[in-house]
């Protein structure tokens, strides 16, 4: 089973508003075998907390375009780490500290990666900055 058509379409919207943001590190992965609450996930981090919230408001306001509204949304308040829940895909948009003390790369990198439009491979880069997004 891999992420539906769907899915990769809003992963790439997704990354795509977060690189107009300047997000770094813009990597996606297809956890469609790992998990059966989603198909994807798409991480990438900020500089600030006032960057976490462009990016998230950015990717809000694509994504509704493209007609879905978020499920649910969590961690704005502090913005260190905003979740956006799509159902078929959650965007995980990270302070650059908090992105590197939780490692959710880590966690996921047994999973097929989601390439990504080159925007969001040449403005986000890697998780370490030296660009990601491309498969392995």
């Amino acid at each position: 089973m891999t992420a539906t058509d769907r899915a990769v379409e809003l992963i790439e919207i997704a990354a795509a508003a977060a690189a107009d943001k300047l997000a770094s590190g813009i990597i996606a992965y297809d956890v469609s075998e790992q998990l059966v609450i989603t198909d994807a996930f798409l991480l990438c981090s900020a500089a600030n907390d006032r960057q976490v919230r462009a990016i998230v408001d950015e990717i809000e306001a694509r994504l509704r375009l493209a007609g879905v509204k978020p499920a649910r949304r969590e961690g704005e308040r502090e913005g260190r780490w905003v979740l956006l829940d799509y159902i078929d895909v959650v965007i995980h948009v990270q302070h650059a500290d908090a992105r590197s003390v939780y490692a959710l790369e880590s966690l996921w990198k047994d999973c097929p990666m989601i390439p990504l439009p080159e925007p969001a491979i040449t403005a986000g880069g890697g998780a370490d900055g030296t660009g990601g997004g491309e498969p392995r």
